[in-house]
Parts: C-alpha cells; sequence; structure tokens
C-alpha cells in the first residue's frame, strides 16, 4: 500500500529546466527553429500539430554539427516531447544526446542526459533501470568531488531505497548525504534528509526518532526564507507528523497538525496532490476520532482532486476509508462497492502492495467471499515476499554490473586503438577473459542455486507458521461453540428442566397445562442448536431487538417459573446502539448465566439489576438476597469461567461480592 506519508518528488539534476530562448535575426535557420520551439510548447496548439512542429525542430538540428550548441537544442526537444507526453520519443532524444556527449567528451551534457534518462524511468515505475542512470551521475559527480551533487544523487538513491523498503540501505544513504552536507551549506537538501528519516523511522516504528528527524525539517522549512514558498514544506512535514500521531492512536495531535497544514498559504495551487492527501488524512483521523460531522464530504473533496490529477495510490487509499466509513455507518454496499473499486485501480495499475490493501478491507466487509479474498491475499502476499528475498541487497549488485560494465568498455576501448601492433595479445587476452567470465558465471549460477535454497527453506517455514496459526483457529472456534451451548443452550435447558419439576409435586390440570408452554421454549432451543451446527459465524443474539426489550423478556420469563421476583433498573440515558452487537450478546449470556446460578443455588426470593451510566462506561450490577456463599472457597465452574471470558472480550472488569447469609452482588463496568 502506498502510504499516507509525504516525500517530495526526486531533485533530478536539471531536468525539464533550460533557458529563455534568444532569437538571432541573422540567422534565417536561427528563427525557424525558434519558432518551431514556440509552436511545439504552445499548449493552444492541437497535440498533432505540435508533435509536426517538434519533428521540423529535429530536421534542422539534425543537419547541424556535434557541438555544445546542438546538445542544447537537442534537450529543447527533449523538453516539447516530455511536455505534450510523448515519452517514448523523449527517450531517443536523450539517448542521441548521450551519444554525442561521449563522443565529445562533454560532462555537463551528459550528467544532464543521464539525470533525464533517470526521469523516464521513474517515470514508468522502473526503479532499476533509474538506479543505473543515477549511480552513473553520482560516479560523475565523485569524480570532479562536487560534495553537494553527490548528496542530491544520493538522496535520489536512498528515495529509490524507501520505495522498495530497502530501509538500512536507505537509512545509511541518507546518513552519507548528512556527512556531506556539513561541508557544503544546502538547506533544501538538509530538509528532504531529515524529512525521509522521519519517514523511515516512523514506518519503522522508531517514533522517538522520527519525531526527532521531523522537528529538524520543520525548524529548516520555518528558518530558511531562500527555499521556495511553493515547495511547501512545513505543510508536507505537519502532514508527515500527523499521521505519525495518528499511528499511535493520538488522533487529535493528528487533527491539530492536518489543520496547521492546510492552512498554509496557497498549498492547493502549489501542491494540490499534498493537499488532497491532507485532506483525506484529516477525514480519516476525525473517523478515527470519532469525529462524523465533516464526514464522508472530507472525503470526497480529497477524492475529487486526486481524481483530477489520476493519482492512482491516493484513489486507492482514498476509497478503502470510504469504504471503512460506510462499513461502520452499516451500508454494506457502499463499503463493499469502495472497496472493489480500490481492488481493481490497484491491480489494473500493477501496485501489488495496494492490492493486499484493499484485499484485507474486501475481507471485513464482503464475508460472502471471504475465502476468495483471503485465498488472493495469501497469494499475492507470498509473492511480494518472495520477491523482497530475491531483491535483498539489489542496488548493490546493480553498482558492482554498472562499475563491471564500464571498466570493460573502457578495456575494449584501449584494445580496439592497439589491435593493429598487438593482435595476437588481444587474442590470447580475450581468451582469459572468456575463461574469467565463464567462471564468473558459474559462480554465479551456484551462488543463485544456494539463494533458491534458502528462499524455499524460508516458504516451507512461512507455511508452517500459517499451518499453526489455522489450528489456533479452529481451536479459539471450539472455544467458542462451547461457551454458546454451555451459556445459551445449556442454559434454558436448565431453566425448563427446573420449571418441570413441578410435575413430580402437582399434577392438577392447571399446572400441567402450564407445564405444556415449556413445549415451545424446548422448540426454540432446537432452533438455537440448529443454528449453532449449520452457522458458526451467525450469533444467536441479534442487533435489531432492542437490548432492553430482551432482558426484560429473560426477566418475566424466568419470574413466571419461578417463585423469585425480578426487579430491573435501567437508566433512559444509556445509548445502547454504541454498544456493538457482539458485546450485547456476550453482557446478555452473563446476565443470563448468573440469573440461571440463583435461581438454582442461592434460594433467593428478589433479584434486582442495575443498569446505569458511568462516565464513559456502562456500570451493571446483579443483586440478590439469598443464600450466599464463601467467594475464596468456591471452585468456579465453567459457568464462572465464561462469564470472566466474556467479560475480558469486552475489555470489561467483573466482581463477585458474596457472604454467607448475606446475598451475592456481581459487579460489571463496560467500557464504551
Amino acid at each position: 500500500m502506498k502510504n499516507p506519508y509525504s516525500i517530495l518528488v526526486f531533485l533530478f539534476l536539471l531536468a525539464g529546466c533550460e533557458s529563455p530562448m534568444k532569437k538571432t535575426p541573422a540567422s534565417q535557420k536561427a528563427d525557424s527553429l525558434a519558432y518551431f520551439f514556440e509552436k511545439a510548447n504552445n499548449d493552444s496548439v492541437p497535440y498533432a500539430e505540435r508533435q509536426l512542429y517538434t519533428k521540423k525542430a529535429i530536421a534542422v538540428i539534425s543537419k547541424d554539427k556535434n557541438d555544445s550548441m546542438n546538445r542544447v537544442n537537442y534537450f529543447k526537444v527533449a523538453n516539447r516531447y516530455y511536455n505534450i507526453g510523448d515519452y517514448v520519443e523523449y527517450k531517443k532524444t536523450t539517448e542521441l544526446i548521450i551519444e554525442n556527449a561521449i563522443l565529445e567528451k562533454d560532462t555537463v551534457n551528459l550528467v544532464k542526459a543521464y539525470s533525464y534518462l533517470m526521469d523516464y524511468y521513474v517515470k514508468n515505475n522502473m526503479l532499476d533501470s533509474a538506479y543505473v542512470y543515477n549511480y552513473k551521475v553520482e560516479k560523475v559527480y565523485r569524480n570532479l568531488k562536487d560534495n553537494q551533487s553527490i548528496a542530491l544523487s544520493l538522496l535520489n538513491k536512498a528515495i529509490m531505497q524507501h520505495l522498495e523498503s530497502d530501509y538500512v540501505g536507505c537509512e545509511r544513504s541518507v546518513f552519507e548525504v548528512l556527512r556531506l552536507l556539513v561541508l557544503t551549506k544546502n538547506n533544501e537538501l538538509l530538509y528532504e534528509a531529515n524529512n525521509l528519516l522521519g519517514i523511515i523511522y516512523g514506518e519503522l516504528k522508531e517514533y522517538k526518532l522520527s519525531y526527532k528527524y521531523y522537528n529538524i525539517a520543520l525548524d529548516i522549512a520555518r528558518s530558511d526564507t531562500i527555499i521556495p514558498a511553493d515547495y511547501q514544506f512545513i505543510a508536507t512535514t505537519l502532514n508527515n507528523l500527523g499521521v505519525l500521531y495518528r499511528d499511535q492512536n493520538m488522533n487529535e495531535e493528528a487533527i491539530e497538525k492536518f489543520n496547521l497544514a492546510l492552512n498554509q498559504k496557497n498549498l492547493s495551487r502549489d501542491m494540490p496532490n499534498t493537499f488532497a492527501m491532507i485532506k483525506d488524512n484529516l477525514a480519516y483521523s476525525k473517523f478515527k476520532s470519532g469525529e462524523y460531522k465533516e464526514l464522508p464530504d472530507l472525503f470526497f473533496e480529497a477524492l475529487k482532486i486526486r481524481d483530477s490529477l489520476n493519482i492512482a495510490p491516493g484513489i486507492i487509499i482514498n476509497k478503502v476509508h470510504l469504504s471503512e466509513y460506510y462499513a461502520f455507518k452499516k451500508d454494506t454496499l457502499k463499503a463493499i462497492r469502495y472497496a472493489k473499486e480500490a481492488y481493481v485501480l490497484s491491480d489494473e495499475s500493477n501496485l501489488k502492495r495496494d492490492v493486499l490493501f484493499s484485499l484485507k478491507q474486501l475481507l471485513i466487509v464482503d464475508t460472502a467471499h471471504a475465502v476468495q479474498y483471503a485465498q488472493e491475499y495469501f497469494r499475492i502476499n507470498d509473492s511480494i515476499q518472495l520477491a523482497e528475498l530475491r531483491n535483498r541487497n539489489k542496488y548493490a549488485r546493480i553498482e558492482f554490473e554498472t562499475d563491471e560494465l564500464a571498466t570493460e568498455k573502457d578495456r575494449l576501448t584501449q584494445h580496439k586503438s592497439t589491435l593493429v601492433y598487438i593482435s595476437i595479445s588481444i587474442l590470447l587476452l580475450a581468451f582469459a577473459v572468456f575463461i574469467i567470465r565463464h567462471q564468473i558465471t558459474k559462480n554465479k549460477e551456484l551462488k543463485l542455486l544456494q539463494q533458491q535454497q534458502n528462499a524455499n527453506e524460508e516458504i516451507y517455514r512461512l507455511m508452517l507458521d500459517q499451518q499453526q496459526k489455522i489450528e489456533e483457529g479452529r481451536q479459539l472456534e471450539k472455544k467458542r461453540i462451547s461457551r454458546e451451548l454451555h451459556d445459551g443452550v445449556m442454559g434454558r435447558l436448565s431453566g425448563i428442566r427446573l420449571n418441570l419439576f413441578v410435575l413430580g409435586r402437582k399434577t392438577d390440570p392447571e399446572t400441567i397445562a402450564k407445564s405444556l408452554d415449556h413445549i415451545s421454549e424446548i422448540q426454540e432451543v432446537e432452533r438455537e442448536i440448529r443454528t449453532i451446527a449449520y452457522d458458526l459465524e451467525k450469533r444467536v443474539f441479534s442487533d435489531t431487538v432492542g437490548f432492553v426489550t430482551i432482558v426484560r423478556n429473560l426477566f418475566n420469563d424466568l419470574e413466571r417459573h419461578s417463585s423469585v421476583h425480578f426487579k430491573l433498573d435501567v437508566a433512559e440515558d444509556i445509548e445502547w446502539e454504541v454498544l456493538s452487537g457482539n458485546n450485547k450478546m456476550n453482557l446478555y449470556r452473563i446476565l443470563q448465566e448468573s440469573l440461571q446460578n440463583i435461581i438454582k443455588y442461592a434460594d433467593a426470593h428478589t433479584v434486582t439489576l442495575r443498569m446505569q451510566k458511568a462516565g464513559s462506561a456502562i456500570a451493571v450490577t446483579i443483586e440478590d438476597d439469598g443464600a450466599g456463599f464463601d467467594v475464596r472457597k468456591i471452585k468456579k465452574g465453567l459457568g464462572l469461567k465464561n462469564m470472566e471470558e466474556r467479560a475480558a472480550e469486552m475489555n470489561a472488569t467483573i466482581d463477585i461480592l458474596s457472604e454467607e447469609g448475606r446475598g451475592t452482588k456481581i459487579n460489571l463496568m463496560i467500557p464504551v
């Protein structure tokens, strides 16, 4: 999944930049070329005509000799292709510039062309190739001992390592950037480096370090008046701090940071993508904190901007957030709709981690197809983990192979210049090179086989772990069914059995008629057993019936078939809809078990149930005037254990107070 942090775009060297054109009246050719460039770069001119003018410019430039001005003009052509979105021609033009720059040993334009190609590969999400050209740029600047430009190349490298989840390599690269910047003052690069460190440590849950580097970045952004305001560094870091707070469930602090970020001047104009990201983050934090007043409007405002910019990762996370929101509002159709839209877009965009993110939400909201989604989730997750194992140290390997190719190229060039004089020596050397490369290839094959074996062992271990988790899930389900049978079915059967004991003492028609009423109860118990047997996921408790009504029916039923008098005292200010259906079910089972125990063992005349609001919790008290018992001596049976386990599932506390001859009191405190 694309995370909600904001990382500024790559700081490509000179990419897309050029000096203003100056017409030379003395030269008709120069006038024509300037005219072609002007038309090719005019957005009001139709696309086909802009392409035609670009080709006319190339026709003029291709006739010139390979000098510095010729290469500058080719860069202008590349820029025109980039601006009209013709990236294939943009790449071809840039490769031509590289060839010409190498022929003339033009280091300045060679580095610029490398950065153009790096831009192309990043645009097409081909980070391996982008890394190769960034490394070539870095090597040139290391030869020139240009520390600031080296730092810039290393920062690009760190960003690519972060995108590949290589946190160790990314951290190492950023600290090398900071060491270089000690020698050369550049607050823009200092900000980027510290902001990236904040993101890395936040994702690694090293929150103290993350705060440290975000605050350093924020201080730089606020204090440096040279950095252009339209870079919106302050808004970027405030957004990242907000996400960091939200990750720690500090939603009020997160909302404060997001609002501060949105208040930055001209943010929506300068950085619409960042503006939409912050809007979505603010909406999600409000949702998590229970502030629903501006929802879902905030989500849709962010989604509208991201749709207009066609930012796939942002659209995906926006729609998953909307799915979570509608799932909470119990609008299942909309929840499934937005989750499916996010899944389709992430699959079409080949964003594997976003596919996992969408599938995880579909598992929650679309239970009818949960098995299908789970299989797809595990398949993709396994493929990603395997790819990460194979890609470990990938960039180090790319650097090695790039150096190896450069060395080989230099060697071949030298051999070519002396071919006439030492042809026999070259043949011998070529043979030696062949032997060496053959041996290297063999070694690589052995190494790959070893890596594959290690990967297979890791996959086997993961399969064993998964099997263990499945078995644990089965055991938990068995335990749940046991509790349902004991608390629900056995409790009701016990009540029916107690009420039918009266037939042993009385056999008059009136008593027999009353006892016949229990046949319908036995039928209901039968239906409940069938429900448990055929639908293990379905709960016998329903949210659609008022909870107080269910409890009152339970009292009436028990009072009708026993000599105990029941009193019910429920506060009107309790918001039962806030309590989840699962928690209501657990509370009902605790009440049912308690009342059955009172009837069977307490010999009580009166039972009082009080349910009051206590701050952000519900206080439940069950009190009887029965025989009581010594809490220290009583042995906990399955019923009492189930009551404690159900309380734990609600994050509630339960206390049982009793003395012999003085009744029993059960206190239950349920957070809401």
